[in-house]
Formats: C-alpha cells, sequence, structure tokens
C-alpha cells in the first residue's frame, strides 16, 4: 500500500511494530519508503485478516497519516454479506478427530 506523498513509509511500518507489535513488510527498490506490503505465512483467515486492517487504520491515526476513517468497518460489511466458503484443513496422517481426545 502506498502513502501520500510526504509520509515516510518505513516510520509508518516502526508506529504500527512498537504500538500494536504488528510487523509489515518494506517496501522494495523504487517503492523504499513510499509504500508497504501486508504478508503472511501459510493460512490467513477472515479474522487475521481484520484485525490486519484494523492495525493498520489505527497506525495511520497515530502516524498522523491521512486516510478516509471506515475501511475496517467497510471490509467487516463484506465480508458478513458474502457466502463463506469453508476452507479445508490439512490434517496430519498421525491424527485423526474421530480418535484423538
Amino acid at each position: 500500500m502506498r502513502l501520500p506523498e510526504g509520509h515516510d513509509a518505513d516510520n509508518f511500518r516502526k508506529v504500527v511494530l512498537e504500538n500494536f507489535d504488528m510487523s509489515l513488510g518494506t517496501g522494495l527498490n523504487k517503492i523504499k519508503g513510499k509504500a508497504f506490503r501486508i504478508g503472511h505465512i501459510g493460512h490467513f483467515n477472515d479474522l487475521m485478516l481484520m484485525g490486519t486492517l484494523s492495525g493498520i487504520e489505527m497506525g495511520l491515526d497515530l502516524a498522523n497519516v491521512p486516510h478516509r476513517a471506515g475501511g475496517v468497518m467497510a471490509a467487516m460489511e463484506v465480508l458478513k454479506g458474502r457466502d463463506v466458503v469453508p476452507i479445508p484443513r490439512l490434517r496430519s496422517p498421525d491424527f485423526d478427530l474421530k480418535t484423538s481426545n
């Protein structure tokens, strides 16, 4: 995500990390200091997305980066209004829900 002109993305990332213990990726090459990246490793569900968006919106406020408020609420409405498709879980061959306590 690119920040408005005159705002340092690396400073924004630092604000988010220090206040919410959330690490955002840096912009690379030509966009270094101008943008940040949202990344994940593996499974990423709706609740994780909402936490990430909340941290970003609160961080924008704390870093005094101009933005339109309400992005988190808009995302929540989109997620609530769509048909939810269950994501299949990977199971270990050594783990069976029927026999495990």
